[in-house]
């Protein structure tokens, strides 16, 4: 039998539990007008919490000190008169055993290294046209085409030909051009004709200083809602903000949208985030008494509970409508519950029905999470909420590097992943909750692995295999994604995780861009196919089903045919083949067609390449062929 002295201490224990708190108000942080400064924190079992505001960043006395007033749901609560606007503050929070000071977690600002918070008006960090700004809009998630990219690897290269390296602000250059006088940043981006950026990681992160000197990817999030400031110019003060919805506004105005990888799976700091100093024990998972690692980061958010899951919500619904943010990538999505990601969605959409919502939908080690309660494979369905297909990548990688097991898991690729027969079948329920992606930022790049596998094959046969997995994912069913450039060769000098490699490694090595020039045609070629042929962008199983159907191939390749028009396609019949074996091989067509190739190994694209008539195809080896039937 426990003694009194025990039972006491259980007793205030559970008394002093944030779980015993919810705040369902919305708003959480520093909420500026001219007139004065609303702020509101979440620290449940604070015994006191106070505001101290600093003229500038770097002063060590406060120019005032105001005490928070405490709420029956845990908030605090105070009001600044006046116009604070560009001062800096930091909260001070009393508990029995300590004093914690940390900026809150619903910071929307942050000056130099996120040592302080920023108040900050934010109508005034709109960059002139910010209000006619909107929204790359899509009609279907298939109309999507993603292109993955770091802010810095995008311009680092001293032959990007772009001023502000490394930075928001390079994304905004027009004109720019490598030594060879070929487009580099956002022209390159808009002759490409990709339709979203996907850029990682930019809300703060904590391994990279504000002056940039080290390198990181930046999956080690420290404020949620502020962008990073090691990009920006000026990270001292609110011009982070305004380049980050320049760069937004830029790349609207050639009609890309722009993706935000979000990393609400775990923090980069434990006891020493704003989390943990402002709600102990609250916003972790737990194992016998340890933060839980589902990560591999050292912690892993419980996003199932109350005010996680209100704080993960109102965060994306913040970048959403303050940013006009077009997406978000969810990092090790599996680590999280499927009703935060069903709240996610239901916000979102109704903010935009356009945005596109995906993630990761695995983890890396078992999370202290009911297998049921995870947003994992399958999860989505229906849900209007997309994964990356592990199946697409591994299958397509697979059957390229030899594999002869691969070709009915190709052919689910194929179908976006939907129930296509008893035979063909994956985890899908609509093509569009599909990411087809054959390389991004993790392991080796495509060009490298090819190159390290196959060191004995000419470079004319690599060429193809690189060629031939991108012809799959342009042509199957589903969402293409692309490794920031892939389209021209990328290498990142076989480092398979190169996280904190630094530029000369990641960035994107733009006069690869000459050498490599046909591969970049190849690729437009491949996107103009897709964007100009609706056929390719199916997302209905039954449609899938109607207008889609497989053609019998030898050896280890893969044919299909699109037929009737399908999707309202002006092109009645496509048909497409992938020869994934390094010899020739024949594709044998029901009756004698007229036929032009559009895609071969050498072009892509929508014009007719060579014209014919015959009931069967050569295709050479390592090839991805498109035909059209005239």
């Amino acid at each position: 039998m426990e003694d009194k002295s025990t039972k006491e201490v259980s007793r205030m224990r559970e008394e002093r539990s944030c779980e015993n708190f919810f705040y369902d108000g919305d708003d959480l942080g520093i909420r500026y007008e001219k007139e004065r400064t609303e702020v509101t924190v979440w620290a449940p079992v604070a015994d006191r919490v106070e505001i101290l505001v600093f003229r500038k960043e770097n002063d060590t006395a406060p120019l005032a000190i105001e005490k928070l007033e405490k709420g029956k749901d845990g908030a605090w609560k105070t009001m600044l008169d006046g116009d604070w606007s560009g001062f800096y503050y930091i909260f001070r929070i009393n508990y029995p055993d300590r004093v914690e000071e940390s900026v809150d977690p619903y910071a929307r600002a942050v000056g130099t290294d996120s040592k302080r918070g920023l108040i900050v008006d934010l109508k005034s960090t709109d960059p002139p046209g910010w209000n006619k700004d909107r929204r790359v809009k899509l009609e279907k998630f298939t109309d999507a085409i993603i292109y993955e990219v770091h802010v810095r690897d995008f311009s680092a290269s001293p032959n990007s030909g772009i001023e502000n390296k490394g930075k928001y602000l390079a994304f905004t250059e027009e004109g720019t051009t490598n030594g060879h006088g070929l487009k580099t940043g956002i022209d390159h981006l808009k002759s490409l004709g990709i339709t979203h950026v996907h850029l990682l990681p930019v809300a703060d992160f904590a391994t990279v200083d504000d002056e940039g000197q080290h390198y990181n990817w930046g999956y080690d999030p420290y404020f949620y809602n502020v962008p990073e400031g090691s990009y920006s110019i000026n990270p001292s003060n609110k011009s982070r903000l305004t380049e980050f919805k320049k760069l937004i506004m830029a790349l609207h105005e050639k009609g890309i949208g722009v993706i935000m990888d979000m990393v609400y799976n775990h923090t980069f700091h434990r006891e020493d985030s704003p989390f943990q100093k402002f709600a102990p024990d609250y916003f972790y998972r737990f194992v016998n008494g340890y933060f839980a690692d589902g990560s591999g980061c050292g912690n892993e958010l419980a996003t199932e509970k109350p005010m996680v899951r209100k704080f993960i919500v109102d965060s994306v619904c913040y970048w959403a409508k303050e940013y006009h943010i077009d997406g978000f990538r969810f990092d090790l999505m599996g680590l999280m519950d499927e009703q935060t990601m069903i709240m996610v969605e239901k916000k979102l959409h109704a903010i935009d029905k356009s945005i596109i919502i995906y993630g990761e939908p695995w983890f890396s080690s078992e999370p202290q999470l009911e297998w049921y309660l995870r947003m994992g494979k399958g999860s989505q369905q229906g849900r209007r909420i997309a994964v990356f297909n592990d199946d697409f990548r591994e299958s397509v990688k697979g059957i390229i590097f030899g594999s002869d097991e691969e070709k009915t898991n190709v052919k689910e690729a194929v179908v976006g992943g939907v129930q296509y027969d008893w035979q063909i079948s994956n985890f899908t329920e609509k093509a569009g909750e599909s990411i087809n992606y054959v390389s991004c930022h993790d392991n080796l790049t495509l060009w490298d692995k090819i190159c390290s596998d196959f060191p004995y094959l000419s470079k004319e046969s690599r060429v193809r295999m690189h060629r031939l997995a991108h012809v799959v994912v342009f042509t199957s069913q589903g969402i293409p994604f692309i490794q920031g450039g892939d389209e021209f060769l990328r290498t990142k000098h076989f480092h398979g995780n190169s996280y904190c490699a630094g530029d000369h490694c990641n960035q994107l090595k733009w006069e690869r861009k000459a050498r490599y020039q046909d591969t970049f045609d190849y690729f437009r070629g491949l996107i103009t196919l897709r964007k100009d042929h609706p056929a390719f962008r199916m997302t209905d199983p039954e449609m899938i089903r109607r207008h889609l159907s497989f053609i019998e191939a030898p050896g280890n390749a893969v044919g299909f045919k699109l037929i009737e028009g399908a999707n309202g396609d002006n092109w009645k019949e496509i048909l497409v083949l992938y020869n994934f074996d390094n010899r020739w091989n024949t594709f044998r067509l029901e009756e004698k067609k007229k036929l032009s190739i559009v895609v071969n190994e050498n072009k892509a694209g929508v014009k007719d390449i060579h014209r014919f008539e015959a009931d069967n195809v050569r295709v050479s080896p390592f090839t991805g062929m498109a035909l059209r039937r005239r």
